[in-house]
Protein backbone atom coordinates (compact mmCIF):
# COMPACT_ATOMS: atom_id res chain seq x y z
CA UNK A 1 0.00 0.00 0.00
CA UNK A 2 1.49 3.66 -0.98
CA UNK A 3 2.49 5.40 1.89
CA UNK A 4 -0.55 8.16 0.89
CA UNK A 5 -3.35 6.10 0.42
CA UNK A 6 -5.22 9.38 -0.63
CA UNK A 7 -2.42 9.97 -3.07
CA UNK A 8 -3.10 9.49 -6.94
CA UNK A 9 -0.87 8.12 -9.62
CA UNK A 10 0.76 9.91 -11.56
CA UNK A 11 3.36 8.90 -14.78
CA UNK A 12 4.51 6.45 -15.71
CA UNK A 13 2.61 4.68 -13.07
CA UNK A 14 -0.84 5.46 -14.70
CA UNK A 15 -2.61 3.89 -17.35
CA UNK A 16 -2.01 4.17 -20.87
CA UNK A 17 -5.08 6.40 -22.58
CA UNK A 18 -6.29 4.75 -25.21
CA UNK A 19 -8.79 6.88 -27.75
CA UNK A 20 -11.83 5.22 -28.92
CA UNK A 21 -13.73 6.53 -31.78
CA UNK A 22 -17.45 3.92 -32.16
CA UNK A 23 -20.97 4.04 -31.64
CA UNK A 24 -22.73 3.77 -28.48
CA UNK A 25 -24.50 0.43 -28.62
CA UNK A 26 -27.71 0.47 -25.66
CA UNK A 27 -27.60 -3.54 -25.75
CA UNK A 28 -24.13 -2.91 -24.27
CA UNK A 29 -22.94 -5.97 -26.62
CA UNK A 30 -20.93 -3.68 -28.93
CA UNK A 31 -19.50 -0.17 -29.71
CA UNK A 32 -18.38 1.50 -26.76
CA UNK A 33 -19.30 -0.68 -24.37
CA UNK A 34 -17.14 -3.40 -25.81
CA UNK A 35 -14.04 -1.51 -26.19
CA UNK A 36 -14.25 -0.14 -22.72
CA UNK A 37 -14.69 -3.69 -21.17
CA UNK A 38 -11.75 -4.98 -22.90
CA UNK A 39 -9.59 -2.12 -23.36
CA UNK A 40 -10.25 -1.38 -19.45
CA UNK A 41 -9.84 -5.57 -19.04
CA UNK A 42 -6.17 -5.01 -20.14
CA UNK A 43 -5.43 -2.09 -17.78
CA UNK A 44 -6.06 0.97 -19.93
CA UNK A 45 -8.35 3.96 -19.28
CA UNK A 46 -10.56 4.15 -22.22
CA UNK A 47 -11.34 7.94 -23.78
CA UNK A 48 -14.69 7.08 -25.63
CA UNK A 49 -15.47 9.39 -28.03
CA UNK A 50 -19.13 8.57 -29.70
CA UNK A 51 -19.70 8.68 -33.67
CA UNK A 52 -23.44 7.58 -33.40
CA UNK A 53 -26.49 6.01 -31.53
CA UNK A 54 -27.45 2.41 -32.21
CA UNK A 55 -30.81 1.63 -31.97
CA UNK A 56 -30.31 -2.04 -31.40
CA UNK A 57 -31.05 -5.41 -29.03
CA UNK A 58 -29.61 -8.57 -29.14
CA UNK A 59 -31.56 -9.56 -32.34
CA UNK A 60 -31.44 -6.98 -34.86
CA UNK A 61 -29.62 -3.29 -35.38
CA UNK A 62 -32.82 -1.66 -36.68
CA UNK A 63 -31.23 1.97 -37.22
CA UNK A 64 -28.82 4.36 -35.89
CA UNK A 65 -28.33 8.19 -35.97
CA UNK A 66 -25.06 9.56 -36.81
CA UNK A 67 -23.73 12.62 -35.21
CA UNK A 68 -22.58 15.54 -36.43
CA UNK A 69 -19.03 15.79 -37.18
CA UNK A 70 -18.42 18.95 -35.25
CA UNK A 71 -19.47 16.80 -32.20
CA UNK A 72 -17.30 14.13 -32.98
CA UNK A 73 -14.21 16.65 -33.40
CA UNK A 74 -14.85 18.34 -30.33
CA UNK A 75 -15.29 15.20 -27.76
CA UNK A 76 -11.79 13.95 -29.37
CA UNK A 77 -9.64 17.42 -29.21
CA UNK A 78 -11.23 18.24 -25.58
CA UNK A 79 -9.41 15.38 -24.36
CA UNK A 80 -6.66 15.12 -26.47
CA UNK A 81 -5.61 18.50 -25.81
CA UNK A 82 -5.94 17.40 -22.02
CA UNK A 83 -4.38 14.04 -21.99
CA UNK A 84 -1.46 12.10 -23.59
CA UNK A 85 -2.37 9.20 -25.61
CA UNK A 86 -1.17 5.94 -26.22
CA UNK A 87 -3.06 4.66 -29.43
CA UNK A 88 -6.00 5.02 -30.89
CA UNK A 89 -9.33 2.67 -32.50
CA UNK A 90 -11.07 3.29 -34.89
CA UNK A 91 -14.34 1.70 -34.90
CA UNK A 92 -17.84 2.51 -36.18
CA UNK A 93 -17.74 5.99 -37.56
CA UNK A 94 -21.21 6.82 -38.44
CA UNK A 95 -21.26 8.62 -41.66
CA UNK A 96 -18.47 9.14 -44.37
CA UNK A 97 -18.06 12.88 -43.02
CA UNK A 98 -17.10 11.14 -39.48
CA UNK A 99 -14.89 9.34 -41.16
CA UNK A 100 -13.26 12.48 -42.53
CA UNK A 101 -12.76 13.61 -39.37
CA UNK A 102 -11.08 10.93 -37.55
CA UNK A 103 -9.00 11.01 -40.83
CA UNK A 104 -7.82 14.83 -39.97
CA UNK A 105 -7.24 13.83 -36.03
CA UNK A 106 -5.19 10.90 -37.09
CA UNK A 107 -2.92 12.63 -39.38
CA UNK A 108 -2.62 15.30 -36.68
CA UNK A 109 -1.56 12.26 -33.94
CA UNK A 110 0.37 10.68 -36.99
CA UNK A 111 3.39 8.71 -34.15
CA UNK A 112 0.60 6.95 -32.52
CA UNK A 113 -0.57 3.42 -33.18
CA UNK A 114 -4.11 3.14 -34.78
CA UNK A 115 -5.97 -0.07 -35.18
CA UNK A 116 -8.69 0.21 -37.52
CA UNK A 117 -11.97 -2.38 -36.79
CA UNK A 118 -14.71 -2.60 -39.74
CA UNK A 119 -17.90 -4.26 -38.75
CA UNK A 120 -20.35 -5.61 -41.15
CA UNK A 121 -22.40 -3.45 -42.64
CA UNK A 122 -25.20 -5.47 -44.82
CA UNK A 123 -27.64 -3.85 -43.06
CA UNK A 124 -26.86 0.06 -44.89
CA UNK A 125 -28.27 0.38 -48.08
CA UNK A 126 -25.46 -0.19 -50.72
CA UNK A 127 -25.40 3.21 -51.37
CA UNK A 128 -24.40 4.12 -48.41
CA UNK A 129 -22.13 1.13 -47.61
CA UNK A 130 -20.07 2.07 -50.60
CA UNK A 131 -19.87 5.77 -49.70
CA UNK A 132 -18.88 4.56 -46.38
CA UNK A 133 -16.02 2.42 -47.52
CA UNK A 134 -14.66 4.77 -50.34
CA UNK A 135 -14.36 7.50 -47.67
CA UNK A 136 -12.24 4.86 -45.24
CA UNK A 137 -10.34 3.89 -47.83
CA UNK A 138 -9.22 7.19 -48.74
CA UNK A 139 -8.94 8.80 -45.30
CA UNK A 140 -8.34 6.27 -42.77
CA UNK A 141 -6.96 3.49 -44.40
CA UNK A 142 -3.38 5.17 -45.33
CA UNK A 143 -3.01 6.28 -41.47
CA UNK A 144 -4.49 2.67 -39.94
CA UNK A 145 -1.21 0.16 -38.66
CA UNK A 146 -3.56 -2.83 -38.27
CA UNK A 147 -7.03 -3.24 -39.87
CA UNK A 148 -9.51 -5.99 -38.06
CA UNK A 149 -12.31 -7.73 -40.23
CA UNK A 150 -13.90 -10.79 -40.72
CA UNK A 151 -12.54 -12.53 -43.32
CA UNK A 152 -16.16 -12.64 -45.53
CA UNK A 153 -16.31 -9.18 -44.70
CA UNK A 154 -13.08 -7.97 -45.73
CA UNK A 155 -12.89 -9.94 -48.20
CA UNK A 156 -15.66 -8.61 -49.86
CA UNK A 157 -14.99 -5.01 -49.55
CA UNK A 158 -11.15 -5.89 -50.47
CA UNK A 159 -11.36 -8.52 -52.91
CA UNK A 160 -14.90 -7.89 -54.53
CA UNK A 161 -13.08 -9.24 -58.15
CA UNK A 162 -11.64 -12.02 -56.60
CA UNK A 163 -12.32 -15.18 -59.15
CA UNK A 164 -9.98 -17.64 -57.81
CA UNK A 165 -11.10 -21.01 -56.89
CA UNK A 166 -9.53 -21.05 -53.79
CA UNK A 167 -10.54 -18.63 -50.78
CA UNK A 168 -8.23 -15.41 -50.09
CA UNK A 169 -6.08 -16.43 -47.60
CA UNK A 170 -4.85 -13.93 -44.99
CA UNK A 171 -1.62 -12.74 -47.25
CA UNK A 172 -4.06 -12.52 -49.77
CA UNK A 173 -6.00 -9.76 -47.82
CA UNK A 174 -3.15 -8.06 -46.49
CA UNK A 175 -1.42 -7.36 -49.73
CA UNK A 176 -5.91 -5.82 -50.98
CA UNK A 177 -5.18 -3.50 -47.24
CA UNK A 178 -1.67 -3.11 -48.10
CA UNK A 179 -2.67 -1.28 -51.60
CA UNK A 180 -4.11 1.79 -49.20
CA UNK A 181 -1.36 2.18 -47.14
CA UNK A 182 -2.36 -0.39 -44.45
CA UNK A 183 1.02 -2.94 -43.20
CA UNK A 184 -1.24 -5.18 -41.50
CA UNK A 185 -4.40 -7.13 -41.26
CA UNK A 186 -5.80 -8.98 -38.52
CA UNK A 187 -8.79 -11.47 -40.49
CA UNK A 188 -10.91 -13.38 -38.23
CA UNK A 189 -13.52 -16.38 -38.84
CA UNK A 190 -12.29 -18.25 -41.43
CA UNK A 191 -13.92 -21.52 -41.00
CA UNK A 192 -11.73 -24.42 -41.56
CA UNK A 193 -13.47 -27.98 -40.48
CA UNK A 194 -14.68 -27.83 -37.00
CA UNK A 195 -12.26 -24.64 -36.00
CA UNK A 196 -12.30 -20.74 -37.02
CA UNK A 197 -8.86 -19.43 -38.24
CA UNK A 198 -7.51 -16.44 -37.20
CA UNK A 199 -4.61 -14.44 -38.64
CA UNK A 200 -2.61 -11.28 -37.78
CA UNK A 201 -0.68 -10.61 -41.17
CA UNK A 202 1.73 -8.63 -43.71
CA UNK A 203 1.45 -8.92 -47.44
CA UNK A 204 4.90 -11.04 -46.46
CA UNK A 205 3.83 -13.10 -43.28
CA UNK A 206 1.88 -14.33 -40.94
CA UNK A 207 2.55 -12.92 -37.44
CA UNK A 208 0.43 -14.30 -35.18
CA UNK A 209 -2.23 -17.50 -35.99
CA UNK A 210 -5.01 -19.09 -33.64
CA UNK A 211 -7.59 -21.29 -34.03
CA UNK A 212 -10.74 -21.17 -32.17
CA UNK A 213 -13.17 -24.36 -31.74
CA UNK A 214 -16.15 -23.57 -33.67
CA UNK A 215 -19.02 -22.32 -30.55
CA UNK A 216 -22.46 -22.84 -32.09
CA UNK A 217 -23.64 -19.57 -31.11
CA UNK A 218 -23.86 -16.02 -33.14
CA UNK A 219 -21.76 -13.10 -30.71
CA UNK A 220 -22.43 -9.33 -31.16
CA UNK A 221 -19.26 -7.19 -30.39
CA UNK A 222 -16.86 -9.97 -31.21
CA UNK A 223 -14.94 -7.89 -33.60
CA UNK A 224 -14.96 -4.58 -31.22
CA UNK A 225 -13.14 -7.03 -28.25
CA UNK A 226 -10.50 -8.24 -30.17
CA UNK A 227 -9.81 -5.23 -32.21
CA UNK A 228 -9.79 -2.77 -28.69
CA UNK A 229 -7.73 -5.58 -27.10
CA UNK A 230 -4.97 -5.28 -29.47
CA UNK A 231 -5.15 -1.40 -29.57
CA UNK A 232 -4.93 -1.61 -25.58
CA UNK A 233 -1.99 -4.14 -25.85
CA UNK A 234 0.17 -1.71 -28.31
CA UNK A 235 -0.77 1.22 -25.99
CA UNK A 236 1.37 -0.94 -23.63
CA UNK A 237 3.98 -0.83 -25.92
CA UNK A 238 3.89 -4.98 -26.63
CA UNK A 239 5.38 -5.69 -29.82
CA UNK A 240 2.93 -6.26 -32.38
CA UNK A 241 3.07 -10.14 -33.21
CA UNK A 242 2.96 -10.42 -29.09
CA UNK A 243 -0.04 -8.14 -29.21
CA UNK A 244 -1.74 -9.84 -31.89
CA UNK A 245 -1.41 -13.20 -29.89
CA UNK A 246 -2.77 -12.26 -27.02
CA UNK A 247 -5.42 -10.17 -28.13
CA UNK A 248 -6.64 -13.62 -29.85
CA UNK A 249 -6.61 -15.41 -26.75
CA UNK A 250 -8.41 -13.17 -24.80
CA UNK A 251 -10.79 -13.22 -27.35
CA UNK A 252 -10.98 -17.10 -27.35
CA UNK A 253 -11.74 -16.95 -23.65
CA UNK A 254 -14.12 -14.12 -23.62
CA UNK A 255 -16.27 -16.30 -26.50
CA UNK A 256 -15.95 -19.88 -24.90
CA UNK A 257 -17.31 -17.97 -21.40
CA UNK A 258 -19.99 -15.84 -23.73
CA UNK A 259 -23.13 -15.79 -22.84
CA UNK A 260 -27.54 -14.72 -23.93
CA UNK A 261 -28.83 -12.15 -22.14
CA UNK A 262 -31.96 -11.57 -24.35
CA UNK A 263 -33.74 -13.68 -27.44
CA UNK A 264 -31.03 -13.06 -30.02
CA UNK A 265 -27.46 -13.31 -29.81
CA UNK A 266 -24.69 -13.92 -27.73
CA UNK A 267 -22.54 -11.74 -25.94
CA UNK A 268 -18.97 -12.42 -25.10
CA UNK A 269 -17.49 -12.52 -21.48
CA UNK A 270 -15.34 -9.70 -21.48
CA UNK A 271 -14.44 -10.03 -18.12
CA UNK A 272 -14.33 -13.76 -17.65
CA UNK A 273 -10.82 -13.15 -16.12
CA UNK A 274 -12.44 -11.76 -13.04
CA UNK A 275 -14.65 -15.02 -12.35
CA UNK A 276 -11.50 -16.70 -12.35
CA UNK A 277 -9.96 -14.48 -9.61
CA UNK A 278 -12.94 -15.09 -7.53
CA UNK A 279 -13.13 -18.50 -7.84
CA UNK A 280 -9.51 -18.67 -6.96
CA UNK A 281 -10.19 -16.54 -3.98
CA UNK A 282 -12.67 -18.64 -3.10
CA UNK A 283 -10.92 -21.76 -3.22
CA UNK A 284 -7.97 -20.12 -1.54
CA UNK A 285 -9.83 -19.18 1.49
CA UNK A 286 -11.57 -22.53 1.65
CA UNK A 287 -8.04 -23.92 2.09
CA UNK A 288 -6.67 -21.71 4.88
CA UNK A 289 -6.72 -23.36 8.04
Amino acid sequence: MPDDPTAVREAPDRPPCVLCFNASDPSGAGGLAADQIAIASASCHVLPVTTSVWLRDSRHLHGHHALEADWIDDQARAVLEDMSIAAIKVGFAGSPAGLAVIGAILSDYDELPVVTYLPELAWWTDGEREAYLEACEELVLPQTDVLVGNHHTLTRWLLSDWDDERPPGPRDIARAAAAHGVPYTLVTGQARDEHIDNHLASPQTVLAHARFEHIDATFIGAGDTLSAALTALLAHGSELSQAGAEALGYLDQALANGFQLGMGHAVPDRLFWADDDTAADADDTASTP
